[in-house]
């Protein structure tokens, strides 16, 4: 007897090979529409980096030197690209949670006109942006591998793992946000706000150990905890994206596995992310075409 679609989300349970389907169809889409009508095309992924890079060297190699300590066994000595790294690397993160979240609303048209799975549209847009990435990363492998040595290469697999456990932590909180916005349009809003403050509070363009030196400073002006002063690069540590960063530098900049510390945290992390993002899909899912 063939089964019937799942009567809570309308969803058939063996049509996950259609699915499948779907989803990179969708991906692919997005890529193909991406560059269209430009003249260099899939190019403007590889200069994209390269700029970004070129920017922060002036601005924080010259002018703002910072204070980083040389690859533990790259040697790399570079301020610019360790930011350069940090930039990239978040703007995945947090460029896949932005595709993600107004995949949805972006699409209701085409959810009001036909079904299918609707999380296929934040997923795609997730490969999308993963597909873009990988061009970005294979600069950044290109240019540390040109200033510390070709060992870095030996680490492309972790960095891929990496890669893709940073997609899942952004899926996860892309799903969640795209179901919220559906029902809550300010969601958009605020999350611009929220997510400049999250890079700040990431490490994104300066180290922990300057924390140190900020510690102290309020410490002398009176700002304390029981004596000591504020915990900054503790609670610093508690951030995600903030180890997801340090995963991607320890292979990047350091050549060097993350530490225990830092896999425990982004793997738990990633799991909360999208154990909540699949609870509240499978919860408001099968409304969200009345919403829209």
């Amino acid at each position: 007897m063939k089964k019937q679609p799942d009567s809570e989300t309308g969803e058939n349970p063996n049509s996950w090979k259609h699915t499948v389907a779907l989803t990179m169809v969708l991906a692919k889409r997005v890529v193909s529409s991406e560059y269209k009508g430009t003249l260099l095309g899939r190019l403007w992924s590889l200069i994209n980096p390269l700029a970004t890079i070129a920017v922060f060297a002036v601005i924080f190699g010259l002018v703002f030197r910072g204070g980083v300590e040389p690859g533990r066994n790259s040697g790399i000595d570079s301020f610019a690209l360790w930011i350069g790294i940090g930039v990239l690397c978040w703007g995945y993160l947090v460029g896949v949670v932005n595709d993600g979240m107004g995949a949805l609303v972006g699409n209701s048209g085409l959810l009001t006109k036909v079904y299918f799975p609707r999380y296929v549209l934040v997923l795609s847009a997730a490969l999308a942006r993963t597909f873009d990435f990988l061009f970005e990363l294979s600069v950044l492998v290109i240019i540390t591998a040109l200033i510390g040595g070709p060992q870095v290469l030996m680490y492309l697999p972790l960095l891929l793992l990496i890669v893709v456990i940073t997609g899942l932590f952004s899926f996860g909180l892309a799903l969640f946000l795209a179901i919220a916005t559906v029902y809550f349009r300010d969601i958009v809003h605020l999350w611009s706000i929220l997510a400049q403050v999250w890079m700040y509070a990431s490490g994104v363009v300066f180290p922990l150990t300057m924390l140190v030196a900020a510690q102290e400073h309020l410490f002398e002006m009176g700002w304390g905890w029981q004596g000591k002063p504020l915990p900054l690069d503790v609670v610093f540590r508690l951030n995600p994206a903030e180890l997801i960063l340090e995963a991607f530098r320890s292979v990047l900049y350091d050549y060097a596995l993350p530490g225990p510390e830092v896999w425990g945290g982004i793997l738990a992390w990633t799991a909360f992310n999208l154990l909540i993002g699949i609870l509240v899909y499978r919860r408001f899912s099968p409304r969200i075409v009345e919403e829209l």
